[in-house]
């Protein structure tokens, strides 16, 4: 008799999702030959992730953005027009897909008419805030929670979020403030239903449902380019976005002057809302990896990075609940892969205490040498070719970097040769070099 999936070990899962992974649900390959090339990329995957030898060293271009550049376009076009955005993303794809490994979905370039509609103020993007030549959006960090509002945040992060949090950061939804929590409503509720009839409060669901219907235009675009790529046998490798608790926090909601104080001025409710926040981080991850085929969730680390805070800080304030997150993807089977941006040198040692072959780390500027010694017999490694080889360096150049990488950290398996951090312009010859080198120099004897 099958086991019922809550019977199953953590190991068990992680087969069961990889086994997903390979055979996904309602795809339709365009050919026996690009089912069988779909099943040879993601097995590539898999080894590293298990830290064994497949046939090479998998590849990930590190494209991002870069599709609507190589196009000709930019950003602002392809956030506005999502033909456009289809047009750069297809022609990327079979420009390049004898070169492809897996594919960077356009899920990471927003639909620009849905923020409008809402008047988002978490993000700048070219045309909005920062110039239309621009290749990136921009964070706008600010103290969107107030140091005296942790209580709120820790007993009811839902009210907190509707009628605090998403005014501040949605001008469109400034009238949400009026709404009543809904956990006043009581067996005669009609009182709470008369703020929804105000003008102002109506206006702000008519944005958000005039975001929603922009979003669906957005989804079809995206969802017809992922088709098209994964019919043709190139896999996605990612399912969803997770952040450690700490991150929240200091990204999005007390910013990064507001967080460095908290840890001295109180450390207490800082730990708590961190507590508050792991599980609905969680939960929200594993329905993401739940909805797709790759077990994979990324998990973009920003403040836990050397030099930002000191060891005992780190230990103290970043990893527990970090931790914590980790290990229930890992408890069902998810594949985390931890995005350590900047250098995460000193950290190292905390990422042995995690269960062997069960995560990813994608180092951006980590010793890579380093971190194979320490943390080949725990996890796969990934990166780090520098973003400045791959937009001003030669062919040669990136080749002979992406060389040594595979030679240093491709030994035994367990590596996946890529970027530091993704491009968003650069010589297309250069991603072919890299490919080339994972071909050339990654074959496994």
């Amino acid at each position: 008799m099958a086991k019922e999936w809550a019977e199953l070990t953590p190991e068990e899962k992680r087969e069961e999702r990889f086994k997903r992974w390979l055979s996904p649900p309602g795809v339709t390959f365009s050919s026996p030959q690009a089912e069988k090339g779909y099943k040879e990329r993601v097995n590539r995957f898999i080894k590293a992730f298990q830290l064994k030898e497949a046939d090479r060293v998998p590849c990930i271009l590190p494209a991002s953005n870069y599709a609507a550049y190589y196009a000709g376009m930019d950003l602002r076009t392809v956030m506005y027009d999502y033909d456009k955005l289809s047009q750069a993303w297809l022609k990327f794809f079979h420009d390049f897909k004898e070169d492809l490994d897996t594919y960077i979905p356009p899920g990471l370039v927003p639909p620009g008419k849905s923020l409008e509609a809402v008047d988002y103020k978490l993000y700048k993007w070219p045309g909005h805030g920062i110039s239309g030549d621009t290749t990136s959006y921009q964070c706008v960090e600010a103290e969107y929670m107030k140091a005296d509002e942790y209580d709120a945040l820790i007993n009811d992060p839902t009210n907190f979020w509707i009628r605090t949090y998403m005014p501040r950061v949605f001008g469109a939804f400034e009238a949400w403030r009026k709404i009543p929590a809904f956990t006043s409503f009581e067996e005669i509720a009609i009182q709470s239903f008369i703020p929804y009839g105000l003008p102002d409060v109506q206006a702000a669901f008519q944005a958000l449902l005039a975001a929603g219907t922009e979003s669906m235009k957005w989804v079809a675009a995206v969802g017809a380019v992922a088709g098209e790529v994964t019919a043709a046998g190139i896999p996605g490798i990612m399912s969803g976005l997770a952040k450690a608790p700490f991150d929240t926090l200091g990204d999005t909601l007390r910013g990064t002057q507001g967080i460095m104080m908290d840890m001295f001025q109180r450390p207490d409710k800082l730990h708590e809302a961190m507590d508050r926040i792991a599980p609905l981080t969680i939960e929200s991850a594993i329905n993401s990896a739940n909805a797709a085929a790759a077990p994979v969730v990324m998990m973009p680390l920003h403040k836990g990075a050397d030099g930002f805070m000191s060891d005992k800080q780190y230990q103290t304030f970043y990893w527990p609940t970090f931790k914590k997150v980790i290990m229930a993807l890992v408890e069902e089977g998810v594949m985390p892969i931890l995005f350590a941006e900047g250098g995460y040198n000193t950290r190292l040692e905390y990422i042995k205490e995690l269960p062997k072959a069960a995560t990813a780390w994608w180092f951006d500027q980590t010793d890579m040498a380093r971190a194979k010694k320490e943390l080949g017999n725990t996890c796969c490694i990934m990166g780090n070719v520098p973003t400045s080889l791959m937009m001003t360096g030669t062919p040669q150049e990136v080749k002979e970097h992406c060389r040594k990488l595979i030679e240093v950290c491709g030994k035994g398996g367990g590596y996946v040769l890529t970027g530091g951090a993704n491009i968003d312009k650069g010589p297309a010859e250069n991603m072919r070099a890299m490919m080339a080198a994972a071909k050339e120099y990654g074959v496994y004897k």
